[in-house]
């Protein structure tokens, strides 16, 4: 299965990375390339992590890594990366923004 990532999920990496690289350039690097491959990684076991919450017709899984979560979709040829996160964020607003 191939592992896909949203815009938005592009720009949550490319935030971290910033805030990271405030403080430490090469850990940024190295951190986000970590994320990047535990999201890579569920091409695998898309299932294995569970199931955050069910809206709209579609079901959000997530996972930990450090301090941040991965939220993900399992759609029927792909797993989708839709956002990355801080943990301490708010989770709801983020994933549905209309309420």
């Amino acid at each position: 299965m191939r592992v896909t990532f949203t815009q938005a999920a592009e720009a949550d990496l490319e935030e971290i990375g910033n805030f990271i690289a405030a403080d430490d350039p090469l850990r940024a690097e190295s951190f986000v390339g970590e994320l990047v491959e535990r999201c890579l990684g569920l091409a695998h076991h898309p299932l294995r992590h569970p199931l955050f919450v069910a809206r709209a017709g579609r079901e959000i899984r997530r996972f930990p890594h450090g301090n941040y979560v991965i939220f993900y979709s399992v759609l029927a040829d792909a797993v989708e990366i839709d956002h990355i996160v801080h943990a301490a964020r708010d989770h709801i607003r983020m994933l549905f923004p209309e309420g």
